[in-house]
């Protein structure tokens, strides 16, 4: 696990405080939780760029291999 600090305003502090007495759990657990839910629901965001071009071409990953080949013997990578 990694360490980290989390800021939030004082009435939200106050909710986990009474949640995690109430569940007789610890605040972090009950945090690690909603940022595990959060995180699964939104997904991995996509690396810049991916998808947002289109070059007409339903194949490309399929040609990729050979499309990186031949730019890369025309110079036309760089």
């Amino acid at each position: 696990m990694v360490k980290t600090t989390v800021y939030m305003d004082s009435e939200v502090a106050l909710t986990l405080r009474q949640l995690a007495a109430i569940e007789r759990r610890p605040q972090a657990e009950i945090i690690r939780e909603a940022i595990l839910a959060y995180t699964k629901s939104a997904g991995r965001p996509r690396p810049k760029g991916v998808g947002a071009y289109k070059s007409g071409h339903a194949n490309i990953s399929e040609r990729a291999e050979d499309l990186m080949r031949r730019a890369a013997r025309s110079r036309r990578w760089r």
